[in-house]
């Protein structure tokens, strides 16, 4: 049986949103991934509802309640701590991992629709 220990700090942890896009996204160049580029810009209307700016392009979106919050877990190593298990006090434990609650995903932002044009109106030359 394999046993994982989790642990909740009794300070407030922090609650996470996903962000979620129908389709694709793809870089210019075929051998450059999206790890750590900037993607765009994230905004709120006044009444709350998310606008993502990606180029020239907007998406409109909507907040979704997650069926079931998920948790954000950081795996630490512990090597000179001998950890009990909650149900069987006296029993000692060889397993040096512990995971520890960073935050809490309990919604999202679904951007389902097509992206709109962003038009400006440029000044006609003569």
């Amino acid at each position: 049986m394999v046993q994982l220990f989790i642990k909740l700090e009794t300070g407030e942890t922090s609650e996470w949103t996903i962000i979620e896009l129908q389709g694709d996204l793809e870089c210019t160049s075929t051998k450059d991934s999206l790890d750590g580029k900037f993607i765009g810009d994230l905004h709120f209307t006044k009444q709350g509802e998310p606008l993502f700016i990606v180029g020239h392009h907007i998406l409109s979106g909507k907040f979704v309640r997650l069926d079931k919050p998920l948790i954000v877990l950081v795996k630490e190593n512990r090597p000179d701590v001998e950890m009990e298990t909650a149900p069987f006090k006296e029993e000692k434990t060889d397993s040096k991992t512990q995971f520890s609650v960073t935050a809490v995903i309990r919604r999202k932002i679904v951007f389902r629709t097509r992206p709109r044009p962003i038009v400006t109106n440029l000044p006609k030359s003569s």
